[in-house]
């Protein structure tokens, strides 16, 4: 194997001119060294008869010359057979000087001479010197390829032919071993500064604050830079289940794949490389060792390596990021330390997200159970927030004003949006217990396993977790009222215990053997048809009963479109004080719209739309977005009808996040069987993307 390269100049030029320093030195010493000879072979070609005493005064010269530089010199005939050879030559090609004299080329160095032979048949047939000649060889004599400039001149005889050939050998191995270690060092060095600003930039990122699956996609990038992969995830532990749950991705020629969702099984890259704690490489025939549909998801995709980094602070496993590439062999050891520090900072930055947001937990929870202390009502209207004039609202407010004296139980039922916690609390209000606390707990806010621990409170030590005594929603609310929000989402293993609290107004703390008695009022409310539950076995009718003393039936906002103006005004002026708009009319036109909508969202929805519609204005009228609506006086009334119950199974479906069945499905919200709710979807029309907050990838 052999590389040759040549710059040929005309026989009077500087060779030296064509090479970088220091070789040019060198061969600028050797040209001023050959010039005896040169000299010498002019006068031979111009008829001169002391040709070969110059020859022998050139070897003369040039054995002076060359016993102490590092210059291989020779003579060849015209059937390239060694003449003369100098001792550095000679070492060069790793024989004495005596076995070459009389020798070819080809007899000396074998395929060698393939590389130089051209080269001499050039010169003899042009007569001029071929120079600067650079040829990379592997040599018998030799375990590494060497270098060498090599010049070849013609020498004439007295007649003018040509019948010898000089040959200049200088050899470069030693200054080729440190370009290519400059070069080493140099491509070392400008990969070196590429991640330390993939290190500065994915810093400057993550200290900007923004939420890490925003920003991720920016730090892929950046490693995409150095690594050039066409992958990257990041999936971070579920503390409850163990798995990993994808947050973040960053794949722009995706065929398929989503965005989120579970990915880890026990035999997952990402489930692997955190399971040992350490960053994993996988080859494309390792990756057919992980879970089938991980193997196959992989495989559509076109990836045949990946790169698993472990994200861990403080020995507690956080997540990992996963890297991609449909190169096969795309990473390697060397890039695992730029991952590692990426890792760390996203570990780092992950950790300080879980600090902040619990610090915030724990100060609103310490706001609100100072609130549950205090438990005073301020002294205002008895009811605040609640605003309309029309006869269905009069009618509550008027059953508000006769059960609120007594300690009745009230069950407030009705649609989601239609006011229920404000009728709770303006009972509370007008209660004899208006003086104490008035305690509310969302029970499908609250996950399962910590509902119990919630509205009957724990002893320290009676569960993981459980480092302190804790009072429950219960014994806070004694003397006072308590108010359970969605009662319908309770549990069925915790509805006796409440039936308990109904009937011999006690219970025990979780983890506790004390009996503790409590005096309070429970105003309960639901959106879900409790009767339709208990046929379906999953709410008590000994506790609906319990719960049913007065029950408050809530109207929609449909039933009571005379107070929709009303609603609208009230909300223009709050939001508008609050942004500091200054809004005087309302166009008829959006007030005629808003009358005539159907709002399956009740004043929940009316609400909101108000104030998307104050932030939007920037004018004195409000500019309400009534694209939005769909123009209904065109409908028949079937029509109307069924557009209404489309668009509220819509709404509802939106807030169960497309979940159709189960307890927090919208057919338990619905208060339908699955499939009856399958069938109103299909006759309406109602597909996926029309309640996806976000369309798949």
């Amino acid at each position: 194997m052999y590389l040759l390269s040549a710059s040929r100049s005309e026989p009077d030029a500087d060779p030296s001119r064509a090479l970088p320093e220091p070789r040019s030195r060198v061969l600028a010493d050797v040209f001023r060294a050959l010039s005896p000879s040169v000299a010498a072979i002019s006068e031979v070609s111009s008829g001169n008869p002391v040709y070969v005493e110059a020859l022998m005064q050139s070897e003369q010269t040039l054995a002076a010359y060359f016993g102490t530089a590092k210059v291989g010199f020779c003579i060849l005939d015209s059937d390239f057979r060694y003449l003369m050879i100098n001792n550095t030559l000679a070492a060069m090609n790793g024989m004495p000087v005596e076995e070459h004299l009389g020798k070819s080329v080809r007899q000396m160095l074998g395929d060698f001479a393939e590389v130089v032979e051209a080269q001499f048949k050039r010169v003899l047939a042009t007569g001029e010197p071929v120079l600067n000649i650079e040829i990379s060889f592997l040599l018998h004599n030799r375990t590494r390829p060497g270098h060498w400039i090599e010049h070849y001149i013609p020498i004439k005889d007295a007649a003018g032919r040509i019948r010898q050939i000089g040959v200049v050998a200088v050899e470069i191995t030693e200054q080729k071993k440190l370009e290519e270690s400059l070069r080493s060092v140099s491509q070392k060095l400008r990969e070196e500064k590429k991640r330390l600003q993939v290190m500065g930039e994915v810093s400057r990122l993550l200290s900007a604050k923004v939420e890490l699956r925003q920003a991720f996609p920016k730090i892929s990038a950046h490693l995409r830079r150095v690594l050039r992969q066409e992958y990257a995830a990041l999936a971070l532990r579920d503390e409850q289940s163990g798995r990993l749950v994808r947050r973040a991705i960053d794949f722009p020629l995706a065929k398929g794949g989503s965005s989120g969702g579970e990915i880890s099984t026990a035999k997952g890259p990402g489930g692997k490389a955190l399971k040992q704690r350490s960053s994993l490489i996988f080859a494309t025939d390792q990756m057919q060792g992980f879970d089938p549909v991980i193997a196959a998801s992989l495989t559509a995709e076109g990836l045949k390596s990946l790169c698993c980094v472990p994200l861990i602070r403080h020995r507690n496993p956080l997540g990992v990021l996963v890297l991609g590439s449909t190169r096969a062999d795309a990473f390697n050891t060397d890039d695992l330390t730029l991952l590692n520090q990426v890792a760390t900072q996203l570990a780092l930055a992950l950790e300080n997200t879980r600090i902040s947001r619990e610090v915030k937990q724990l100060r609103n929870q310490l706001d609100v159970e100072k609130g549950y202390l205090e438990g005073k009502a301020p002294p205002q209207l008895h009811f605040e927030g609640i605003v309309g004039e029309g006869f269905a609202l009069r009618e509550v407010l008027d059953r508000v004003e006769v059960v609120a004296a007594s300690d009745a139980t009230v069950l407030l039922l009705g649609e989601t949006g239609t006011g229920k916690g404000l009728i709770a609390r303006a009972i509370h209000r007008t209660s004899k217990r208006k003086d104490r606390g008035f305690i509310t707990l969302n029970c499908a806010a609250i996950p399962t396993g910590l509902l119990e621990s919630e509205l009957f409170g724990h002893e320290k030590g009676a569960f993981t977790g459980a480092v302190s005594q804790k009072i429950g929603r219960l014994e806070l609310a004694d003397k006072g009222t308590l108010f359970l929000d969605e009662i319908g989402e309770i549990p069925l293993e915790l509805q006796p215990k409440l039936l308990r609290v109904l009937q011999d107004h006690e219970f025990e703390r979780l983890g506790g053997t004390r009996t503790i008695k409590v005096d309070l009022r429970l105003i309960a409310a639901t959106n879900r048809d409790l009767a339709r539950s208990i046929l379906d076995k999953e709410f008590r009718s000994d506790l609906f009963y319990r719960l049913n003393v007065f029950p408050i039936r809530m109207p929609s906002l449909r039933e009571r479109r005379e107070d929709i103006p009303v609603l609208i005004r009230y909300f223009v002026q709050k939001f508008a004080t609050a942004m500091d708009r200054n809004i005087e009319t309302i166009p008829r036109e959006a007030m005629d719209t808003l009358v005539n909508w159907h709002w399956p969202g009740n004043v929940r929805e009316l609400e909101n739309f108000v104030e998307r519609s104050v932030i939007l204005t920037d004018g004195t009228a409000l500019r309400a977005p009534l694209a939005e609506f769909r123009a209904e006086t065109s409908n028949s009334p079937q029509e109307s009808l069924q557009g209404t119950e489309r668009e509220h199974i819509v709404r509802v479906l939106r807030e169960t996040k497309g979940m159709i069945s189960g307890p927090r499905g919208a057919a338990r919200h619905l208060g339908l069987k699955r499939s009856t709710l399958q069938s109103k979807m299909q006759r309406l029309g109602i597909t996926r993307a029309d309640y996806s907050a976000q369309k798949p990838n």
